[in-house]
């Protein structure tokens, strides 16, 4: 039963029917603009495909508008989690000795996996779920090529745009196929927008083989991104959390900057609108309730540690998709604002409404299921998923987020992969948001 009555009522999901545009939308060029700043990017022209399926917001390319010819917009970059003004407003302020800047700069130098020592270990097979499992292999030197591309970027070290630039290299050289049982798309998901937002730091260094690394996304992890998001392992659609959707959408969206393929993705910015899976705004976000500014988040009643994960992934999306001038954190009147402040006040103690989550589980039409209650488990859980959307939501935009706030602090300052754990869980995020989104 909810304490509290939702918008929308019931737990019926949408089927994927376009959503009207958000008229009140702002984006990070519109913002730019209003306060009278410059947006600094370098800009990659080429290989820029014709879009099929945009967003609501999209036009299509080649489509006559008054007399004028509408082009596809460049992507930008560096456009994926960081932009050219978040890795130099880090510079200057570490060079300043400001915190909290300084502290997060600590927070990665500590971190082994920054060291410019790394040596990679590249799988051609790599397996999740299963027999054979191999895949911390992966995330250990993906982390490692992030946090040395990281440290190019900020610091200027060459030895660690080296190093970064040599576990690309070696991964592009010798991935051939990500295997395992259902768990292959979690990996496919988290591991491709990973990798791309690593290769994105250093596309510009002359030892990068960017076109192998390229290569080497669209071929084992994009189809398994595509597959997953159109058939779901072949299970009910509602059978798997929000979280497998958002890595797989991460990974296009990714993919899509990073290879400057605006086609992958405005397909990513799409599914989050009207995707007919959990990931999607109105399915990862059930119940609003209205006056309290909060929304329910899918994975509530089964733990807190994935409802973590879920604030960082679509998070990570939402920063994806507004350093490319797409706004989706305000999408549906700030929507995802509301579950994070609902996720947040939850696990800092708090009461927070429940709605009843009915969902059906495994192939065909399923077994039903429910969560008749928030779930306490890992609650108060520690993930550096926090920075990002306070210095969005309470910075940029000068809304009041009082727990998300509250929650930033808590965990201030932010570390990464290697900082939470030796399981899988502790490297889901990229992390070290103190560093990078400090306003």
């Amino acid at each position: 039963m909810a304490t509290n009555a939702p918008e929308p009522t019931g737990a019926a999901k949408p089927t994927g029917a376009r959503k009207p545009a958000n008229k009140h939308r702002l984006t990070r060029r519109g913002l730019f603009t209003l306060g009278g700043g410059v947006a600094a990017a370098g800009v990659v022209g080429g290989g820029i495909a014709a879009f099929s399926g945009g967003g609501a917001d999209a036009a299509q390319p080649g489509t006559a508008i008054g007399t004028a010819t509408a082009r596809p917009q460049a992507l930008t970059h560096p456009g994926m989690l960081h932009n050219a003004g978040d890795l130099h407003r880090a510079k200057v302020r570490i060079a300043a000795h400001k915190d909290p800047w300084l502290k997060g700069w600590t927070r990665l130098t500590d971190n082994p996996h920054s060291a410019s020592t790394w040596q990679p270990r590249p799988q051609a097979v790599v397996v999740r779920g299963g027999t054979g499992q191999n895949y911390g292999i992966l995330y250990n030197d993906i982390h490692a090529a992030y946090q040395n591309a990281l440290r190019w970027q900020i610091g200027g070290t060459k030895a660690n745009g080296d190093t970064a630039v040599a576990i690309l290299n070696a991964w592009s050289a010798t991935l051939t196929s990500v295997n395992g049982n259902a768990d292959r798309f979690l990996a496919s998901g988290i591991y491709g927008y990973q990798f791309a937002n690593a290769a994105e730091l250093v596309r510009d260094h002359p030892d990068f083989e960017f076109a192998r690394f390229e290569k080497m996304l669209r071929t084992v992890f994009t189809p398994m991104n595509t597959d997953f998001l159109t058939n779901h392992n072949t299970a009910n659609i509602t059978n798997y959390w929000a979280n497998w959707d958002l890595c797989n959408v991460a990974s296009l969206m990714a993919t899509g900057i990073l290879c400057d393929d605006r086609a992958t993705f405005e397909r990513a910015v799409t599914y989050m609108k009207s995707g007919a899976g959990n990931g999607s705004f109105t399915h990862a976000i059930p119940f609003v309730y209205s006056g309290q500014n909060l929304a329910q988040w899918q994975e509530s009643g089964r733990d807190q540690g994935h409802t973590m994960m879920g604030m960082g992934l679509m998070g990570a999306i939402c920063e994806m998709a507004w350093n490319q001038d797409v706004d989706l954190y305000g999408y549906l009147d700030n929507r995802f604002m509301k579950a994070a402040e609902y996720v947040a006040k939850y696990n800092l103690g708090a009461a927070v409404p429940f709605t009843t989550y009915a969902w059906r589980s495994g192939q065909g039409a399923g077994r039903y299921m429910e969560q008749p209650v928030i779930s306490d488990i890992a609650r108060g859980t520690v993930r550096p998923v926090w920075e990002i959307l306070h210095n969005h939501y309470a910075r940029r935009r000068r809304l009041s987020t009082p727990f998300i706030t509250l929650m930033a602090e808590k965990v201030r300052a932010e570390g990464g992969g290697g900082d939470y754990g030796p399981n899988s869980g502790g490297y889901d995020q990229l992390g070290f948001g103190t560093l990078l989104y400090s306003k």
